[in-house]
């Protein structure tokens, strides 16, 4: 227990310093002009051009609105991916008509898509919402069945044995078996659901982290480009250790 401990404590504090050196030197190196500060900027820029944004307000808002837009598409995409998952399980005629399609859209780059559903939904909170939905529910529909049909079916054999029809053996075997790997996908969502927001805001937000980091590209303020990264890195962050907590509440409970 002692040993683990300390090795915890040591690879924290390695982490530590490797992060505190690299921003330490690229400090450094940019203060000095050792590189194109237009292009890499530098840490105390960057925080400076935050902290004023901040300030003003933008940030937050810009700030609120990916996280919301994130939530959203996390939350539907693994409702929606868990929900198909469980149609076409329920249905073998169906899953077997739709599987060639389901690896075609699996395979396909959904950034492609982003041009019909601004077309088709308008540019605005639902496009973005769209590309969310694109990127993670295929992956959570293809990982959430694939733990279905691995479920025991010897277990399955036997609520058949006591009368259970497919409903019952859903609820009572498959269900709970596959709830591990429901929960798993949750963290994997996270960072779909974020990859879907920015490229969404990428192509039609007029605010959010995505838009933020268009904007810097356009005017080439790259301190605002690398500064939106950062942020997007801390949300996503917390938000995945969020998950990851949730995810260790559920499957102790179960």
């Amino acid at each position: 227990m002692r040993r683990r401990r300390r090795m915890r404590v040591l690879v924290l504090l390695t982490q530590l310093l490797l992060l505190t050196g690299a921003v330490g030197l690229w400090e450094y190196a940019g203060r000095n002009k050792w590189i194109d500060v237009l292009l890499f900027s530098y840490p105390s820029k960057i925080v400076g051009l935050l902290w004023e944004n901040l300030q003003e307000g933008e940030l937050l808002i810009h700030i609120g609105v990916t996280i919301t837009e994130t939530v959203l598409g996390f939350i539907l995409g693994t409702l929606c991916g868990t929900c198909f998952a469980a149609l076409i399980w329920w249905s073998p005629f169906l899953a077997r008509v739709l599987d060639p399609f389901i690896v075609v859209l699996n395979s396909m780059p959904k950034v492609a898509l982003g041009p019909i559903f601004i077309v088709a939904i308008g540019p605005g909170l639902g496009a973005v919402i769209a590309m969310a939905l694109a990127i993670t529910v295929i992956i959570t529909t293809i990982v959430v069945y694939s733990s279905f049909k691995e479920v025991d079916a010897n277990y399955v054999k036997v609520v058949r044995l006591f009368g259970g029809g497919r409903s019952t053996v859903f609820r009572r075997v498959i269900l709970p078996a596959s709830f591990p790997t429901i929960v798993s996908t949750l963290k994997v969502n996270v960072g779909l659901a974020w990859v879907g927001v920015i490229v969404g805001e990428f192509l039609v937000a007029k605010e959010g982290l995505g838009y933020l980091i268009i904007y810097g590209f356009q005017v080439f303020n790259f301190t605002l480009v690398i500064g939106s990264l950062f942020v997007i890195a801390i949300a996503a962050t917390l938000m995945y250790q969020a998950v990851a907590y949730m995810e260790n509440k559920l499957v102790r409970r179960q």
